[in-house]
């Protein structure tokens, strides 16, 4: 599935058709470029599941915590990580086995602990300023 993007209103349509397009699928990672957007996209999801408190990047906690009315949601950034082994050490697998919805950004920093199935979120910055946003189940 593509969509593009060039408007907080486009990116709120986006993340409803992430959410059904995912279905039971939970983990959810997110590719692109430094600035592609995928932090406001991970946003525009939490919002569309009714999350009513802030979200922000996790950069620097590496992992943030949302609560909506009847679920829990992870928000993950390995930008950061030097090693796998660090978010082992932090237990990241345990989160994305719980069957609470997980966003990770920066997948490739933990390319063996990802689950065999979950959503992969491609981000791109297009000329114009808009953004392609490819959803696709793995």
């Amino acid at each position: 599935m593509v969509t593009n993007a060039s408007s907080i209103q486009d990116l709120h349509r986006a993340a409803v058709q992430l959410i059904e397009f995912a279905g039971t699928e939970k983990v959810v990672i997110f590719k692109g470029d430094m600035g592609a957007g995928k932090t406001t996209f991970v946003k525009a999801i939490c919002e569309a599941l009714g999350v009513q408190e802030a979200v922000t990047s996790p950069t620097f906690a590496i992992v943030n915590e949302y609560k909506s009315d009847d679920k829990k949601l992870y928000h993950f950034d390995f930008y950061r990580l030097k090693t796998q082994t660090e978010a082992l050490d932090m237990g990241a697998e345990e989160y994305f086995y719980s069957g609470a919805y997980c966003f990770i950004e920066w997948p490739d920093k933990i390319p063996d602990m990802l689950p065999l199935h979950y959503i992969k979120v491609t981000i791109s910055v297009l000329a114009d300023g808009s953004r392609q946003i490819s959803i696709e189940k793995i």
